[in-house]
């Protein structure tokens, strides 16, 4: 079968497309058997074939409930499950259900159970005990009034179920020492009896901690998706980084403590974590004080070890519908140390690096109102741990393919955030304007500075947003996205003021800047939405568009009043004070002939030496549009707000650098 997006497609008449409508049939003869005893409220009257087993023993393999029983003759309705007859020739049986099953039964040691036909018996070799199988149609019987008031009262506690944990090794005789842990494990379960839950039996009833794994595969298939609670998993903390919450999850809260709020988004501190078979997972926790404590856990978790319990499997991502998770696992594939195969042995000269990127990837959460992750940050760092691998901006510019991970080291010089007015505010991007040594030292070929965009799904702490609301800061953008020419801040991207303590440079220049930073003159490769230099002549005024008026000079007010005492005066209403002095400001339009762009008109918005030039004119009111014709302009720095060619014609802003 071929692979679309989402899904895969079945070939008409091939093998897999007839299995999936048999196991569509079968689900819904199922569910509408099912749907039959509950309309009819009584156990069907046809008992030809019927089998009835009452339940000694119960545990989990492999997913499947596996219920130890004896067989019963008869099961009448005046005599209650412990009263029932047992036929003392018949075998012990050991019968299986799946999941689905066992979680519509809810069964119980001493339950009595009618499986209907089709059920088949399995004999196997040297095996005294048979199995029984197919028991999709079975039904848990309540023959009395006793039996009624125990199911009512054993609803409201929950039963632990001992699960044996199989190990492929185990499965296939492999002889390997290493897998005497996971045979000792299966000793080390809970034993099968209902307990109420809450907090204080929670600390009565530890998880089998001594049960430590190292392969979140063999966890997920032994303990399956509702959570595990018997064992837990050591993993390498690969990545920490925070995620913004979706919508069904902003409500959500852990005690009186809610998630927080990033710019109005709901957001989670999340932990990319690697196995030693090299299988990656992404764990969501709960909640931080702050975003500002991300760097912190940066700092003390990332490259450790870790062990997870009381986690439960949110969803089965692949490589299709999460793209952005799979190029962060894509940056730290292959390890830098060989990892654990499943099924060979583990000896040092059997592992290999040579393996294919993992294709698909387990999302977790932690269990409700519990978090078991307990990183050991005493311990060192961890050899699978690969740290962000530190380019300079040249490097990143003239690499290849798309959809790349990339950090680096920058002086962001100017931030403006996207004006388009049918996306919400919290959705819309922000520029950033950076560049670095490596590219201010360069005379030709490369671009002085380079656009970083910055999604809204992007998450910044309060810290990165305050320090560049300040003025130009050194930033450090860990996994940012390289593709299409263009670099890109998305989900898992992180925003540092300080650099990792462990980062690997890989010979790239990362010395700071020392002298004045220069843009790019405009000219005919430039592109809208960037920033350069211009110089010029005042060829024109756009007259029409240009306007001035007073603001405070204490606050910046731009909406002054006339002072209500004395007409003449003008009045502030935020500083509730006269201005004496006001600030004029001007919006103005000129036309610039420059040397650059001689074959289109450069109109520029904003130019602070014409302020100065016409606040002097109007102040003599002697302000003609031939007092600043021919007048020389630059350097200016300038945004570029777009670039057409018909007609030929470049719009620009005068702006300050941060």
């Amino acid at each position: 079968p071929s692979k679309s997006e989402h899904s895969f497609i079945l070939c008409r008449g091939g093998l897999a497309e007839r299995l999936c409508r048999l196991q569509n049939r079968e689900r819904s003869a199922i569910s509408f058997w099912r749907h039959q005893c509950i309309s009819d409220d009584k156990i069907p009257s046809d008992k030809s074939g019927v089998l009835i087993v009452k339940i000694l023993e119960l545990f989990e393999e492999c997913t499947i409930q596996v219920a130890i029983c004896q067989q019963l003759e008869q099961s009448p309705a005046a005599l209650s499950p412990e009263d029932a007859v047992i036929n003392a020739e018949e075998p012990i049986l050991k019968v299986l259900f799946t999941r689905e099953t066992a979680a519509h039964l809810k069964s119980r040691p001493q339950d009595v159970i009618h499986i209907y036909p089709p059920w088949q018996k399995l004999l196997l070799q040297n095996v005294d005990v048979p199995v029984i199988m197919n028991t999709y149609f079975s039904q848990k019987v309540l023959l009395s009034e006793q039996s009624e008031a125990r199911e009512k009262t054993y609803g409201l506690t929950k039963m632990l179920i001992r699960k044996n944990i199989i190990s492929l090794a185990q499965t296939f005789r492999l002889d390997d020492p290493d897998d005497k842990l996971h045979r000792e494990s299966s000793d080390n379960q809970v034993p099968c009896a209902p307990q109420i839950h809450n907090n204080s039996d929670s600390k009565q009833h530890p998880l089998a901690l001594s049960a430590v794994n190292d392969s979140l595969l063999e966890m997920v298939e032994s303990q399956g998706a509702v959570g595990w609670r018997e064992v837990q998993v050591r993993v390498i903390i690969q990545r920490v980084y925070c995620l913004p919450a979706r919508e069904g999850c902003r409500s959500h809260t852990q005690g009186n403590k809610p998630l927080l709020s990033n710019g109005g988004m709901f957001c989670r501190l999340c932990l990319l974590v690697q196995d030693a078979y090299g299988m990656f997972s992404e764990v969501q926790l709960q909640s931080l004080s702050s975003t500002d404590d991300i760097e912190q856990y940066c700092r003390r978790w990332e490259g450790k070890s870790c062990c997870l319990a009381g986690m439960k499997i949110l969803q089965r991502t692949t490589r299709g519908r999460a793209l952005g998770l799979f190029s962060l696992i894509d940056s730290l594939w292959p390890p830098v140390v060989p990892v654990k195969v499943p099924g060979q042995s583990q000896d040092s000269e059997m592992m290999t690096t040579n393996l294919p990127p993992p294709s698909f990837c387990y999302i977790l959460t932690v269990q409700s109102g519990e978090i078991h992750v307990e990183v050991d940050e005493e311990e060192q760092t961890s050899n699978l741990y690969q740290p962000p691998a530190v380019h300079g901006l040249k490097e990143i510019l003239r690499m290849g393919g798309c959809n790349k991970r990339c950090s680096f080291w920058a002086q962001v010089l100017y931030r403006r955030l996207q004006t388009k007015h049918s996306v919400p505010i919290d959705q819309r991007e922000t520029l950033l304007f950076v560049t670095d040594s490596t590219l201010q030292n360069v005379v030709d070929g490369v671009p002085k500075v380079v656009t970083v965009s910055v999604t809204a799904w992007c998450v910044l702490s309060v810290e990165i947003v305050e320090a560049l609301s300040a003025g130009s800061q050194l930033v450090f953008f860990k996994d940012a996205l390289w593709g299409n020419g263009r670099i890109i801040c998305v989900e898992r991207t992180v925003l540092l003021l300080q650099k990792p303590l462990l980062c690997s440079a890989a010979g790239a220049d990362l010395s700071e800047l020392t002298g004045p930073v220069r843009l790019d003159e405009l000219d005919s490769t430039t592109l809208a939405n960037s920033i350069c230099a211009l110089r010029g002549t005042v060829v024109g005024v756009n007259e029409s568009t240009a306007f001035s008026w007073p603001t405070c000079n204490r606050c910046g007010n731009g909406k002054l009043e006339l002072c209500p005492q004395d007409r003449e005066l003008l009045y502030c209403n935020q500083c509730s004070e006269v201005v004496t002095t006001p600030v004029l400001k001007m919006q103005l339009e000129v036309f610039l002939s420059c040397p650059s762009w001689s074959q289109s008109t450069v109109k520029v918005k904003n130019v602070q030496a014409l302020f100065v030039l016409l606040t002097m004119f109007l102040f003599l009111q002697t302000y003609e549009v031939q007092s600043v014709l021919g007048k020389e302009v630059g350097l200016l720095n300038c945004y570029v707000h777009s670039v057409t060619s018909h007609p030929n014609c470049v719009a620009l802003e005068e702006i300050v650098l941060l």
